[in-house]
């Protein structure tokens, strides 16, 4: 998606300022909240979304043609988000206000007593009608995703060539993949489904996605999970493609903020330990160096599984930081499973 990225980043002044001039001549359409993660643990409540305008795409389909699917990702891309537009939280008593950033996007992350995060199952979201907003929907209510049981580990998983096809470290055909096909035409890892419910023991495990996508795609991988049977869990995704001078690196700009979100996950679940999985196509094994520098002992095992040429200096750099039968290099999703009946399934 890098040549999206680029357009996205170099029209940015102009959505922006377009976006507001619409604002206050009145001429924005019906404007969308929608959220992407709301998280809770036994003090704290973490939540992020954005406001678009409301645009409608078809569902997916395998059925649909390559022009049809080339459509719908300009459509996705195509719509605007609304800065500076107020969403009001509601919890239990506890009433607070978002204020959505340049691309549409809020982030807000609040205490709560004992009470109300044992007590509290869903949260409430609505947009404020000031200046002209006028919302789809009066307000959408979400469900607050705990994960307190004393599960034997979680699992963080990275998503291209991971769990999906997307020849990540080819810029042509990542690219091609991504407009061209939608959530039922893309392949994933042959064994993945398998494989994420062994180790979630059939979705009981917390299972959480970090990937350099932006939030555009958020539809399209939570589709693409249940269509595949494979776990759905919280999707964290890239926040940003401002930093024009990143966005040529392959993946579509620094990697940075999977660390700090793979990080703030560690951090928001204390008591959880972890498996890792991602590929050596990109930056996975570096960046999972950096989690298990910090969190050693939460770390239970590292699957990467191995994309073109192998790099035993880039290997032993890893296989350093955590015993051998931890870190495992995998060609395939049968290695995988394999070796987790052995040291990870009981």
């Amino acid at each position: 998606m890098k040549q999206i990225y680029l357009f996205r980043g170099l029209t940015w002044p102009f959505r922006y300022f377009f976006s507001i001039l619409k604002r206050k001549l009145g001429k924005l359409d019906l404007l969308r909240v929608e959220v992407f993660v709301v998280l809770g643990n036994s003090s704290h409540l973490f939540v992020k979304g954005r406001v678009i305008e409301a645009y409608k795409q078809s569902r997916p389909s395998d059925k649909h043609n390559t022009l049809h699917n080339i459509l719908a990702t300009l459509r996705r891309y195509a719509g605007s988000s609304v800065p500076d537009a107020r969403v009001e939280l509601r919890i239990a008593g506890l009433n607070k206000q978002l204020v959505t950033d340049e691309e549409g996007v809020f982030e807000g992350l609040y205490d709560l007593d004992e009470k109300t995060s044992e007590s509290t199952k869903t949260v409430q979201f609505s947009l404020l009608a000031d200046e002209g907003l006028k919302p789809e929907v009066p307000s959408i209510t979400k469900e607050i995703l705990r994960f307190q049981k004393n599960y034997p580990h979680g699992i963080i998983s990275d998503i291209d060539d991971t769990i999906i096809v997307s020849k990540a470290t080819n810029i042509q055909e990542k690219f091609w993949l991504s407009v061209s096909k939608n959530a039922y035409t893309r392949r994933p890892l042959p064994g993945v489904s398998e494989f994420y419910r062994l180790l979630s023991a059939n979705a009981q495990y917390p299972v959480f996605y970090v990937s350099s996508s932006d939030w555009n795609l958020f539809d399209l991988i939570q589709d693409f999970l249940k269509y595949r049977e494979i776990p759905v869990g919280p999707i964290l995704l890239k926040d940003r493609h401002m930093d024009l001078k990143n966005i040529w690196k392959s993946g579509g700009g620094s990697h940075e903020h999977k660390v700090e979100k793979i990080s703030f996950l560690m951090d928001f679940y204390p008591n959880l330990n972890f498996v890792l999985l991602g590929d050596s196509g990109q930056h996975d094994p570096e960046i999972y160096a950096e989690i298990i520098s910090k969190y050693k002992h939460r770390i239970e095992a590292v699957y990467i599984r191995q994309v073109g040429t192998k790099d035993p200096i880039r290997e032993e750099e890893l296989n350093k930081l955590l015993p051998s039968n931890k870190i495992v290099w995998i060609k395939n999703s049968t290695e995988a499973i394999e070796h987790a009946k052995v040291y990870l399934v009981h």
